[in-house]
């Protein structure tokens, strides 16, 4: 199956809504099911916890509406609301839930509420923090010659009830695993019990504080002694409690937390839609991608004036590139208007950087030149060594903002360039509540820049605070020129990358992070 092409169900229609209780998993965004993740894609409303990734809400339609809902005492009720009255207006409906919906997720109470109103839905499991968490924290919940069972209990009962469903005579004296849900406030309690009905005092105990995220914190102590750890390290929660002999062998499978960028939150300035392959390589080396993309990429009102270029590439004889943006706006017109690549044979094509490069490999076209350094100087350099641009015709597609060092190299070789911007950039006036709070907060610890337009949109968006919110952050830029952009700018450049590439630049940010 393509999971790509695998939908769920053809879109709803006013007489048929459905509701599906998603799992979305401990934390981390990668944790989602791929049936979870193509729920999210297809809904229509998004009814989320708190606690859910925001990065999951971005997978959803842009014409989607989500809801957040933190829990607090009967709030239940008015989720149960909002479940019956957007399937009955016939809307697809993802209720998404941390963890698992049916582990101390009240997704049994939301189905039966479903039930008991004739509302279909559908149950679409999440990977469970009871084994996720420990696994982040290098703890096996099992291992063979330890112990072969776990159980699961919540360290949080309902506050109505009037007695406890727990045995814990038979839940001490149990020689497996013991996982406790929502059970740091009643830490005390709970090891009191324990210790009261028979568990050894020196049994390891882990509490793991906002698992599998960049957040995560671990303390490993004993029934004796983890109380004490605890409040002189202030857990609080979100923590999951692991009880048992396994909790030892974190020594030496502990990973999650080695990561060199382990706790570091990235913000990430690029356009909408190419923010992905670097949030993943982040995510990859342990740190928190969030992105703010500063920059939009619009396509233009007015196409004549290009299309009539574009059907008479014959009449110039170089075609140059300077980004992915420009290769693909000029290769999806020229798509569009009925032509294809054969329309640029007998063009000697040239591109800066191997990214452009790449990206036009990706359209089945090899660049004839391509300079090593990412600079226009250094193309204009590579070009006059090699051709004769004397009353040459240069093709140059261009954004709307593009500098001139390109244009005026080129013409100062003799060569008549033809320099004509295939989409508009817009820059965004302010940064998100979201993003703006976390640099208060200084949760920022490094932004990043992969062109000096992304450089404009964040002096732009911070105006006036530019200083104050950047003092205690890390600048990393793609390249000397964004790099030169941002210095221009009056930012202090930390960490530049060599290559001008996503994993040049995340390389040279893992490098610095291990060199201080």
């Amino acid at each position: 199956m393509n999971v790509k092409q695998h939908h769920m169900r053809k879109k709803t229609s006013k007489s048929n809504g459905k509701v599906y209780l998603v799992g979305a998993g401990p934390g981390d965004p990668g944790l989602i099911t791929v049936k979870g993740l193509n729920c999210i894609r297809e809904a229509d409303v998004i009814i989320a916890d708190y606690l859910v990734d925001k990065n999951l809400l971005g997978e959803a339609p842009e014409d989607a509406e989500c809801i957040h809902v933190p829990w607090s005492q009967g709030r239940q009720e008015k989720i149960n609301e909002l479940l019956v009255y957007y399937s009955r207006a016939g809307k697809m409906v993802v209720r998404l839930k941390g963890g698992d919906p049916f582990v101390f997720g009240r997704g049994g109470e939301e189905g039966l509420h479903l039930r008991d109103h004739s509302i279909p839905f559908e149950v679409v499991p999440g990977i469970t923090a009871a084994v996720a968490v420990p696994a982040y924290a290098g703890i096996p919940v099992t291992h063979r010659e330890i112990t072969s069972t776990m159980t699961v209990i919540t360290g949080h009962e309902s506050p109505g009830k009037d007695r406890t469903d727990l045995d814990w005579e038979a839940i001490a004296k149990r020689i497996g695993t013991l996982v406790f849900y929502m059970g740091a406030r009643n830490l005390a309690v709970i090891v009191e019990k324990l210790i009261k009905h028979g568990r050894a005092q020196e049994t390891p105990v882990a509490l793991i504080q906002w698992g599998t995220t960049y957040k995560q914190r671990t303390l490993v102590g004993t029934l004796t002694d983890i109380v004490s750890k605890s409040q002189k390290s202030s857990f609080t929660p979100p923590v999951l409690i692991v009880v048992g002999e396994v909790v030892a062998l974190r020594e030496n499978l502990s990973w999650f937390e080695l990561k060199p960028l382990f706790g570091k939150r990235v913000l990430i300035t690029r356009a909408r839609g190419q923010a992905g392959e670097l949030s993943e390589s982040l995510l990859r080396v342990g740190a928190e991608p969030v992105e703010m993309p500063l920059v939009r990429i619009e396509k233009l009102d007015d196409w004549s004036k290009i299309d009539s270029f574009l059907s008479n590439l014959s009449s110039f004889n170089y075609l140059v590139f300077t980004s992915v943006n420009t290769v693909d706006a000029f290769m999806d017109r020229l798509y569009k208007i009925g032509l294809d690549i054969r329309s640029l044979g007998g063009l000697f094509v040239a591109a800066v950087g191997e990214v452009t490069s790449e990206a036009l490999r990706n359209w089945g076209i090899e660049a004839d030149l391509c300079p090593e350094e990412s600079r226009a100087d250094k193309l204009v350099d590579a070009l006059r060594s090699t051709c004769d641009l004397q009353g040459a015709r240069i093709f140059f597609p261009s954004s709307d903002i593009a500098g001139t060092n390109l244009l005026e190299g080129l013409t100062g070789a003799g060569a008549f360039v033809t320099a004509i911007p295939f989409y508009k950039t817009k820059l965004e006036s302010r940064l998100s509540d979201e993003v703006e709070s976390m640099f208060i907060n200084k949760e920022i610890h490094i932004v990043t820049f992969a062109s000096p337009s992304a450089v404009s949109g964040f002096t732009k968006a911070l105006g006036r605070n530019i200083s104050q919110y950047t003092r205690d952050v890390r600048i990393a830029c793609i390249g000397p020129v964004t790099a030169e952009a941002a210095t221009r700018a009056g930012l202090s450049v930390d960490i530049i990358s060599g290559q001008a590439s996503i994993p040049g630049l995340v390389e040279a940010i893992v490098n610095y992070k291990l060199a201080t």
